[in-house]
């Protein structure tokens, strides 16, 4: 087979391509763009380029450009971007052409002007998407081995987390728990929405509560939930995703009044116990704020592993006149955003 496809969320087949893929997450999936189609007026595809008996897969939300007869793509909420059936090292160079040529035809068959995605920090992708448009390191992310004994992995504790995590266990009387019920994930949406408006998140961070079960109960991918506990009283949790050897430690919240504690800290400790014993490949947790390296957020996390990886954008102009008009129309032109032209203007 030596064409190209364009799947919908309608079709099945798209989470038959992602699983057949060398390396992939959830995000990939077809019920995680479902979940993401369902909260806003995107679109989702997965478009597909082969080559023989292989192939790269993009999957992608397609936006509509406010007032215009235009759209632009972006990934999905979290880290996403090109997968294979092949080892990256091993997909042909005559793949890797077909699939820019074609990609590049269906953007401009489809009016569309540019392309952002975020990569995946676990999965190597630049050969795909070396010579269209630009990836940028934006900062390192941090994960624990799993294939490391359970001590192995300890080791690299920040010997402050060892204490806390021992005293959590024990005199502070915490204990971690998987949840089972609507009960319990209702109880975690209100902690999670309440701790977003703590810290004052963006809109983008808040979920209604059947986000949760969805995310909870989809037919694509694992996810669990784990929950900390003290005096029967849920003090925190976090929604971890398992998919083809990765966790993720995908959303997290903590009750205002049990935070100075950090039970996150226990939890964390669990779920990779959790991961190991499912002989999983990695925990990942992610990195800082806005691409922080050294935020207390990015602090909190490399309290757990030396290891780091690198996060890393995509950003692709596919048409460049049409892509000055709109930023000359949305009258901002010293920033970092991209596309510039959804970048919001600051009133002085």
């Amino acid at each position: 087979m030596n064409s190209s496809q364009k799947i919908f969320l309608e079709n099945p087949e798209w989470d038959e391509i992602v699983r057949s893929c060398y390396a992939y997450d959830f995000y990939h999936t077809r019920s995680y763009h479902k979940m993401e189609v369902s909260t806003t007026n995107h679109k989702a595809v997965l478009f597909v380029s082969s080559l023989d008996s292989n192939f790269i897969a993009l999957p992608l939300l397609i936006r509509e450009i406010e007032n215009t007869s235009y759209f632009d793509g972006t990934s999905v909420y979290g880290y996403c971007g090109p997968i294979s059936n092949l080892e990256d090292k091993k997909i042909p160079p005559l793949l890797v052409e077909k699939f820019q040529t074609e990609i590049e035809n269906f953007f401009k068959e489809q009016n569309i002007i540019s392309v952002f995605a975020r990569l995946h920090p676990l999965i190597y992708q630049e050969s795909i998407l070396k010579g269209i448009g630009n990836t940028k390191d934006i900062n390192q992310t941090i994960f624990i081995n799993l294939k490391d004994t359970p001590e192995e992995q300890r080791k690299q504790y920040r010997k402050s987390n060892k204490s806390e995590i021992n005293q959590l266990r024990g005199k502070k009387g915490y204990e971690v728990i998987r949840a089972t019920t609507e009960k319990e994930i209702l109880l975690f949406a209100s902690i999670y929405n309440e701790t977003m408006e703590r810290v004052n998140a963006g809109d983008y961070y808040f979920f209604e509560e059947e986000y949760f079960t969805q995310l909870l109960n989809n037919s694509s991918f694992e996810a669990h939930l784990f929950l900390a506990i003290k005096d029967k009283e849920f003090t925190a949790g976090a929604i971890f995703t398992v998919t083809n050897g990765i966790m993720q430690y995908h959303l997290a919240g903590t009750k205002e009044e049990y935070s100075k504690d950090t039970p996150m800290k226990l939890i964390i400790d669990e779920a990779r116990l959790y991961g190991h014993q499912k002989q999983l490949e990695f925990l990942h947790l992610g990195g800082g704020l806005n691409g922080s390296d050294d935020d207390s957020l990015f602090r909190f996390k490399s309290g757990f592993s030396k290891n780091t990886s690198q996060f890393r954008t995509w950003e692709y102009i596919v048409n460049e006149a049409i892509y000055k008009e709109l930023v000359s129309k949305n009258g901002v032109s010293n920033s970092t955003f991209f596309p510039l032209y959804r970048a919001k203007r600051i009133n002085k």
